[in-house]
């Protein structure tokens, strides 16, 4: 049996090599950021080889005034959610992890792609 979870994890895979393969960390491939109405960064989109390639940081908990962790911000992990946008019709794994220093987040694939098409560059999220 398959699981989404490993089509993720083969596509995840695939995004983070598409990505690295691009000149100058990506810059000059970005295609969309995704910012909280505190300016923090949520998701960043790229215009890789591989297609479109959603990356985003991914962490358990935020580091608001309100929730003060045991180790300052540097001592957190932030890891990375690597993926590919256009996957195909059989995939329905619509919602996307992310996070920003405000906590944690979802996009969602099906409307990342719609701010695409429609020509935005920069989408601020509540």
């Amino acid at each position: 049996m398959t699981s989404t979870v490993s089509f993720h994890d083969e596509r995840s895979k695939q995004a983070e090599r598409a990505l690295a393969a691009i000149p100058h960390g990506g810059r000059d491939a970005i295609t969309l950021r995704v910012h909280c109405a505190k300016s923090h960064t949520v998701a960043t989109v790229y215009d890789t080889s591989e297609g479109l390639v959603y990356a985003a940081p991914v962490r358990a908990r935020s580091h608001g005034s309100y929730d003060l962790p045991d180790s300052p911000h540097s001592g957190h992990e932030t890891k990375r959610w690597f993926d590919l946008l256009h996957v195909s019709p059989t995939v329905s794994d619509d919602a996307m992890p992310a996070w920003c220093d405000c906590g944690q987040r979802t996009l969602s694939r099906a409307e990342v792609l719609q701010w695409i098409a429609a020509g935005e560059h920069r989408v601020v999220m509540d």
